[in-house]
């Protein structure tokens, strides 16, 4: 059965939870100490997924990945750069789905009026920097030992991606809502 994209759903909150929990607890890919639940889960979609992409990637049903951009920083003049996260299964990493969400949310993303993507990589996950590069982001610069996880301190890298040259001045970015899921 083909791979399907589609927006996620407060139902996805648990699958979403079990597929990034391991990133969080055996690995410095996510900053976070503790793995977020699926409740928390349900929190952080509801209270973006208005504005924001939430995607997900399934096969027969089951969850395989997911991907979502948020907000970059929160004074207004950053109103025009999302940061981007995708998370895959480990079991089914290095199968293109990574790919596919990101085509997805870029094209989102564009289609909403964003005109930068920046993604902050923990350093070092050459997986994730190919993924990152293979989808059009560049490297643009790097945050020494500024996270402290799994008893040692980690760099992060910032990839960046324009989504657009954007217009001066620029038009307001649109919400998810009114764009929808932009597949290509």
């Amino acid at each position: 059965m083909p791979l399907a994209l589609r927006i996620a759903t407060l139902d996805d909150a648990h699958a979403i939870a079990a597929i990034y929990g391991p990133y969080v607890v055996s690995s410095a890919a996510s900053f976070e100490d503790v793995a977020p639940s699926g409740k928390e889960m349900v929190r952080r979609i509801a209270g973006s997924i208005e504005h924001f992409p939430w995607i997900v990637a399934e096969m027969d049903g089951v969850v395989l990945g997911y991907a979502s951009a948020s907000k970059f920083r929160e004074r207004a003049a950053y109103r025009w750069t999302v940061e981007t996260s995708v998370y895959v299964s480990h079991d089914m990493r290095g199968q293109g789905i990574g790919r596919a969400l990101y085509r997805a949310l870029l094209g989102t993303l564009e289609e909403q009026g964003f005109v930068q993507a920046i993604a902050a990589i923990a350093l070092p996950n050459d997986q994730s920097i190919d993924l990152h590069e293979a989808v059009g982001f560049q490297r643009a610069g790097h945050y020494r030992e500024v996270g402290y996880k799994r008893d040692q301190w980690h760099d992060v890298g910032i990839w960046q991606r324009e989504l657009m040259t954007p217009d001066d001045p620029p038009e307001e970015p649109k919400s998810f809502s009114e764009v929808g899921l932009v597949l290509q």
